[in-house]
């Protein structure tokens, strides 16, 4: 399988979806649903430790460390047994469909890229980046209901997942191609012919207009939690690449957060992103903070969803509710991940 294998590497709402979308448009390309297959074996132990578990974790990971030294060719048999459980069902989700090619696109595996690496060194990975502020505003945004302090106290993404991208990019350890989100949108032929390149096989037509493909398999493409936006459309517009200063107009407390989360950044990873510190800071000085906030996004059936997790999230303490509370609690961690 691992030949056949593209993993599309990005933060959450750095436009995966969308690139995920246009090359599940390819005939050569499967793109199933998210499948969030290889971060849990990348914590079963023995390269990270799992927090939370309904079993010990410091036990297993003890267990399953000498488990691996004891193995005739140590981690290489390991790694060979995960990789015949993924391959088993990576060779499923493609049979019968006539491509060649299988995309996994889980935001997750960004975290844990030295793993993913090791299990699949010869696979392709396409790296998607996107402006920091505007991944974090569409977080906030999608996924909190506007609420910048619950968003950062819950999931920093950019802290996360801009210095681990970051430094897979630099160090290149795979066949990867690195495409910015902006390019993509502002440029999608050109975009898309590269991308084609690297994976050796021809452009199409109908991965610019997804929305239209003939072969159907770009519709159910949505990831887990994701806004139906990138569904309204067609094929690729530019219409968000600058929105995240509109979000931010008006909000005085949101850009001083923002200011806060970019200096924890450094440079360099910024740089390898795409994207210079000083013309990010320039771009938030020059959004009024004492104008007129921008009104909410449209109160659609996702919003209200959204907002009612967020303030179930924010607000249900373990009580007489008992275990209904716990599974309530339970689906809101995991939708609001």
């Amino acid at each position: 399988m691992e030949s056949q294998l593209v993993f599309l590497i990005g933060p959450p709402r750095s436009g995966s979806t969308l690139l995920t979308r246009m090359l599940g448009a390819h005939s050569a390309i499967v793109a199933p649903p998210e499948p969030h297959l290889l971060t849990p074996i990348a914590h079963l132990g023995f390269y990270e430790r799992v927090g939370e578990a309904p079993y010990d974790p410091v036990i297993s990971e003890a267990g399953i460390r000498e488990l691996v030294a004891t193995l005739p060719r140590g981690e290489a048999d390991y790694l060979d047994a995960l990789r015949a459980y993924t391959d088993m069902i990576y060779e499923r989700l493609l049979s019968g469909s006539g491509a060649h090619l299988l995309l996994d696109k889980t935001p997750a595996y960004a975290l844990v890229l030295d793993f993913v690496a090791r299990l699949y060194p010869k696979a392709r990975y396409v790296v998607l980046t996107r402006h920091p502020l505007a991944v974090w505003s569409s977080v906030v945004g999608s996924f909190f209901d506007g609420d910048h302090a619950a968003a950062h106290a819950h999931n920093p993404v950019l802290e996360r997942y801009v210095p681990a991208v970051a430094r897979f990019l630099r160090e290149a350890p795979v066949p990867l191609h690195h495409l910015r989100y902006e390019e993509l949108v502002s440029a999608p032929r050109e975009s898309m012919e590269g991308l084609c390149d690297f994976l050796d096989i021809a452009f199409e037509e109908g991965m610019i207009e997804y929305g239209r493909s003939a072969s159907g398999r770009a519709e159910s493409v949505r990831g887990l939690g994701d806004p139906v936006t990138v569904a309204r459309e067609q094929r690729p517009t530019t219409d968000q690449v600058s929105r995240w200063t509109q979000d931010f107009a008006g909000n005085a407390p949101a850009i001083d957060q923002a200011e806060e989360i970019l200096a924890r950044l450094l440079d360099e990873d910024l740089a390898t992103w795409g994207f210079d510190r000083a013309r990010i800071a320039a771009e938030l000085d020059a959004i009024d903070r004492a104008g007129a906030a921008r009104q909410g996004r449209p109160l659609t059936r996702y919003a209200l969803e959204r907002r009612l997790l967020v303030r179930l999230r924010r607000n249900i303490h373990h009580n007489a509710l008992g275990r209904l509370v716990r599974r309530v609690r339970r689906v809101c961690d995991v939708l609001l991940r």
